[in-house]
């Protein structure tokens, strides 16, 4: 399996033969954001895929920020330019997780904590996210996360 930067490279191609210039505008503001990052520091390091995949979903929320600004102020065209680029970032995206979901990821960790005889209070929170926030990776909100596995261990 290639890395996502490898997929984003060999799409820059793709969309410059079929001429989606909305697509490899983005690609290739993205490639270079993902290259910024990288040489950025006192030494140059790679991106892995989870960090590739966090600089994506942070430019996917920049645009759509930035969208939402732009119809606020009346200038639709430019909003749907900005809606049209966070689409084309988030295709690149693992899909999003449902409640249900990371409900049922917290209670497996849970679970699987009070089997090793650990027994869980609210002040052992972070025992249960770290694990938690391993597995959901990116794919729900962090809050939201944190305040389910609040309401489990009050429970």
């Amino acid at each position: 399996m290639s890395t996502l930067k490898e997929r984003l490279h060999a799409d820059v191609v793709t969309h410059m033969k079929s001429g989606n210039k909305t697509a490899l505008t983005t690609l290739r503001n993205v490639l270079g954001e993902i290259a910024t990052r990288e040489k950025s520091g006192k030494t140059p390091v790679e991106l892995d895929d989870a960090q590739t995949t966090a600089l994506l979903q942070k430019e996917a929320a920049k645009r759509r920020d930035t969208a939402r600004i732009y119809s606020e102020a009346g200038e639709a065209g430019r909003a749907a330019t900005e809606i049209a680029e966070a689409e084309v970032i988030e295709a690149y995206l693992p899909q999003p997780l449902t409640t249900a979901e990371v409900e049922a990821i917290v209670d497996e960790e849970i679970a699987a904590l009070e089997a090793g005889g650990m027994e869980l209070s609210p002040r052992q929170m972070g025992l249960v996210m770290k694990p938690v926030t391993a597995r959901v990776a990116g794919r729900f909100d962090g809050k939201a996360v944190s305040e389910i596995v609040r309401r489990r261990l009050a429970a």
